[in-house]
C-alpha cells in the first residue's frame, strides 16, 4: 500500500489484527520493513503480541520513492513522513518501534509530535550514530566502490547487496539527515521510551548518555550483539513487547 508524504510516495504494510493496539515500525539505513522486520521474525512477535503493525518505507528505501535531493531527507521530514502515515491510516496516536536510522527518526516524532506517540522503542541509537562517517558513506556509495572508513565499508557492503537499493538516493539520505541532537530538547521529552542496544553495538556505545538526558526514558542492553546482531535478539523481542504493552 502506499500514500502520498508531501510529493512523495510512500509504501507501507499493514499486519495484524484491525482493533490491535497500532505500532509504527520503521527500519534502519539501507534496509526496508520486510528486511529488518520479517525476516528476523519481529513481525510473527508482534501480530501475535496483538499489535496492529504499520510498517514503513521510509522514503529512499525499499518500495518507496528514491529522490536524489539531499533537502527530501531531512530528519524533520522524514519524521513528518510518520504523522502522515498516521493520519493515512486514521490513527491518532500509536505505540513506535524503530531501530538505528528508524530510531532517530522515532526520536525527532517524539520531540516534533509528543501527542502522536504513545511509547516509543528505539533501537541501535546512541547520541551520534554513524554521522561521523557520513561523508565517507555517501562518497563510497557515489563511486559505487568500498572506501578506507570501516563504518562505510560495512554500510556499502550491507546496502549494495540489496537489489532494491538506490545508491545515490542513499548517499543523499545519509548526507541530508544531520542527525545531530541537542541536549535541552531531550530533557524537555515526557513520552516513556525504552532504548535497547547491543553491548558490542559500534554504532551506539553512547547510549548512555542518551538515556541520561531523557528523564523519561531506560537502557536494555542486550549481551554478546553487535550494531547489526541486535536485532533479531529475543531479549530485544521481549523487551520491546512488555514495554509497548504497558499501560
Amino acid at each position: 500500500m502506499d500514500f502520498d508524504s508531501d510529493g512523495v510516495r510512500l509504501h507501507y504494510e499493514a499486519h495484524g489484527p484491525e482493533n490491535g493496539m497500532p505500532l509504527v515500525v520503521v527500519h534502519g539505513f539501507a534496509s526496508s520493513y520486510r528486511l529488518n522486520w520479517v525476516g528476523t521474525r519481529w513481525q510473527e512477535a508482534l501480530t501475535a503480541a496483538g499489535f496492529r503493525i504499520f510498517g514503513l518505507d521510509c522514503r529512499g528505501h525499499g518500495q518507496s520513492d528514491k529522490p536524489h535531493d539531499r533537502a527530501k531527507y531531512a530528519i524533520d521530514i522524514m519524521a513528518a513522513d510518520v504523522v502522515r502515515l498516521l493520519d493515512h491510516v486514521d490513527v491518532r496516536t500509536a505505540g513506535y518501534l524503530g531501530y538505528s536510522m528508524g530510531a532517530r527518526i522515532g526520536l525527532q516524532v517524539v520531540l516534533d509530535f509528543p501527542a502522536r506517540v504513545q511509547r516509543a522503542v528505539l533501537g541501535g541509537i546512541g547520541m551520534s550514530g554513524a554521522i561521523q562517517s557520513a561523508e565517507a558513506i555517501a562518497e563510497s556509495f557515489l563511486r559505487g566502490e568500498p572506501s578506507d572508513d570501516p563504518i562505510a565499508q560495512s554500510f556499502f557492503k550491507f546496502a549494495s547487496a540489496q537489489p532494491t537499493n538506490d545508491l545515490k538516493a542513499l548517499a543523499a539520505c545519509i548526507t541530508g539527515l544531520q542527525p545531530k541532537l541537542e541536549p535541552a530538547p531531550l530533557k524537555a521529552i515526557r513520552t516513556p521510551i525504552l532504548i535497547v542496544v547491543g553491548d558490542r553495538d559500534e554504532l551506539a556505545p553512547d547510549a548512555p548518555e542518551l538515556v541520561e538526558l531523557i528523564p523519561s526514558s531506560r537502557l536494555v542492553v542486550v549481551s554478546g550483539r553487535d550494531h547489526m546482531g541486535a536485532v533479531p535478539a529475543r531479549e530485544f523481542k521481549q523487551a520491546a513487547i512488555d514495554f509497548l504493552s504497558a499501560e
